[in-house]
């Protein structure tokens, strides 16, 4: 491995971290110098009498001191060569830096879009010695998987970009990645959403076969709504619309574990990389032109980036010569989504000869109500139908019945009144029985009949009469 050239600006960047209090394994971490090589600076201004949290110094005096200790790196050609080249983008060097998108990124963007013909090494001395220092974001680790076969599998997921103001929409959205890794080659697939329903990780699916020509044997998706109706290790459940997308284009489903972004690897990793090279610092005018970016930098810069695992190869270059004739045959006939949903369904299934049969096993007055209402417009009439006859689900058919009787009376047969007498209880009314004569006294009373002052007609028995024990039935006369 060849070693790394150290340039003044480099020393002074060592130096800064010291005087900040940061030890020499903070410092070799950061940086990625060797612990020795960084104490080896260090042991020249600790010589100079400086210590750690001392007052500050400005560039100027760094750079000052460090020629003194180090008179020997104190060449200045490549910087008088490269840095009048890159002085020109200072103003959007720091704007990028600030959206946080990282020094390598930013000299790509620069030697594709601007032509600027500086090594990665010049540029990143330029920023160190120009630019103030930027937090470094941290990446996500993950344990380095054992090879794939070429064609046999592609790892996807979701991945939050950020906040973009939609033109369209003219309010503030926010957008996610749909990626798709191949497993061998690395090559990817990216496709900015801004709805994670069914049909948008439909959609992306599609689009990502077409993308690469064919399709992968096995897909390692996240455990989501849109493709997992119930997460588990040895038998996940697969909803319907995401089997039907499997069966269509020849795949096997096989989601990874919750919370295990080790069962994913290969598109764990790359995430950070697709926030900071293709969406910090850019600016788009529409979805569908984002997308367009999207799949023109898997081509143009992802695809062409030197992948290490890949021994310094570009995942496009491997893709073409090793995984493409891999993949499985694209089917002839492009994907229909259908969604799928319960009770929507059934809700379909509710025609109105559906209806008039539950009416008439309800009753015939339920049955007149159905006729009604289904027979001017059926299809119109048909949800206060089903309305209707769903009331049967709650309460009893014969309760049901009576109701609808009742709003057959009233002269408006309809579902709000019906309802209504089924929630008012007035369903159960009875007709009003002939009077009796007591006033309504209780039955404890024996009535008018027996008061003293009535006198019985010769002949005849009073009520006390025939309440008496042994008393006789009508034709037995008395002595």
């Amino acid at each position: 491995m060849a070693r790394r050239t150290f340039d003044v600006v480099d020393i002074i960047e060592i130096l800064v971290h010291w005087h900040a209090g940061r030890s020499k394994s903070e410092i070799a971490q950061s940086l990625g110098v060797d612990r020795k090589t960084a104490g080896k600076y260090i042991v020249a201004a600790q010589a100079a009498g400086m210590v750690p949290g001392g007052p500050a110094l400005s560039e100027a005096e760094w750079d000052a001191r460090a020629r003194t200790w180090f008179p020997e790196l104190a060449d200045t050609r490549l910087r008088q060569v490269t840095w009048p080249a890159i002085e020109p983008h200072h103003d959007y060097i720091v704007d990028q830096l600030k959206a946080g998108v990282t020094v390598t990124t930013i000299h790509q963007r620069l030697r594709d879009e601007r032509g600027l013909a500086v090594s990665i090494a010049s540029f990143r001395r330029y920023v160190a010695g120009n630019v103030p220092e930027e937090t470094r974001r941290s990446q996500v680790k993950v344990l380095r998987p054992c090879p794939a076969e070429p064609g046999a599998e592609a790892q996807i997921d979701y991945g939050r970009l950020g906040r973009w103001l939609d033109p369209a929409a003219g309010k503030l959205v926010t957008v996610w990645a749909f990626v798709m890794v191949l497993a061998c080659s690395r090559h990817m697939f990216v496709r900015p959403v801004i709805r994670l329903n069914q049909q948008a990780w439909s959609e992306c699916h599609v689009a990502a076969f077409g993308f690469f020509g064919g399709v992968p044997a096995r897909l390692v998706p996240d455990n989501l709504k849109t493709g997992v109706d119930r997460p588990d290790l040895y038998d996940p459940k697969i909803n319907r619309a995401y089997a039907e997308l499997a069966a269509h284009y020849g795949f096997l489903p096989d989601p990874a574990r919750a919370f295990r972004p080790t069962d994913k690897p290969r598109v764990e990793r790359p995430m950070p990389y697709v926030r900071d090279s293709f969406w910090r610092g850019r600016e788009f005018t529409s979805l569908a032109q984002m997308q367009a970016a999207a799949e023109r930098w898997c081509t143009e810069v992802a695809g062409v980036r030197a992948c290490r695992p890949l021994d310094g190869a570009g995942p496009a270059v491997v893709f073409a010569a090793a995984e493409k004739d891999a993949l499985g045959p694209l089917p002839p006939d492009p994907f229909v989504l259908a969604t799928w949903a319960t009770e929507k369904i059934a809700f379909h299934m509710r025609t109105p000869a559906w209806c008039r049969r539950q009416a008439a096993a309800v009753g015939p007055a339920c049955e007149q109500v159905i006729a009604e209402l289904l027979a001017d417009n059926a299809l119109y009439r048909l949800r206060a139908a089903q309305g209707v006859v769903g009331m049967a689900d709650r309460h009893d058919r014969s309760r049901l019945e009576a109701a609808c009787a009742k709003a057959i009376t009233a002269g408006d047969p309809s579902y709000r009144t019906i309802k209504g007498i089924l929630a008012a209880g007035t369903d159960r009314d009875l007709p009003a029985a002939a009077a009796a004569g007591d006033g309504g006294a209780g039955a404890f009373l024996h009535g008018p009949a027996s008061f003293a002052n009535v006198v019985a007609m010769p002949g005849t028995i009073t009520s006390d009469e025939l309440a008496m024990p042994g008393a006789g039935g009508p034709g037995e006369g008395r002595s």
